[in-house]
């Protein structure tokens, strides 16, 4: 059995994030490491708990996704970044696609969605 993908959510609204972290930690394929409310915060978690995937908010309080995407990856390059937004336009895609986002999904998307994106992100997740 292949171990659990290593997950680190970052949200800034608690209800949003306690409930996308109960229901992909109830699943034997994700493991959720950390938990984090802004960008400052996912970096040190991305630092010291080197996940193999990040799903990272677009709307930030600091710094926004883009900025937090950026600030992931050169503080962990082996990290895979997912973004996740309410709105999901496209400029807000292509920002995060730019700072190294592998995939941005909508807030309002099925579970699957998201369980899918995560298994595709952990497939390419590169070595540090």
């Amino acid at each position: 059995m292949e171990p659990p993908i290593r997950v680190v959510l970052v949200e800034d609204n608690r209800v949003f994030r306690e409930g996308l972290e109960l229901v992909l930690g109830l699943r034997s394929d994700i493991e959720i490491v950390g938990a984090a409310e802004d960008g400052g915060e996912a970096v040190e978690l991305a630092r010291e708990l080197r996940p193999d995937v990040v799903l990272m908010d677009y709307r930030l309080p600091g710094m926004d996704g883009v900025e937090a995407t950026a600030a992931v990856l050169a503080a962990y390059p082996g990290a895979a970044v997912i973004g996740l937004t309410a709105s999901a336009n496209l400029r807000e895609r292509q920002a995060l696609s730019d700072a190294g986002a592998v995939d941005c999904l909508s807030k309002d998307g099925e579970l699957d969605q998201i369980v899918a994106a995560i298994h595709r992100a952990a497939a390419t997740t590169p070595d540090p």
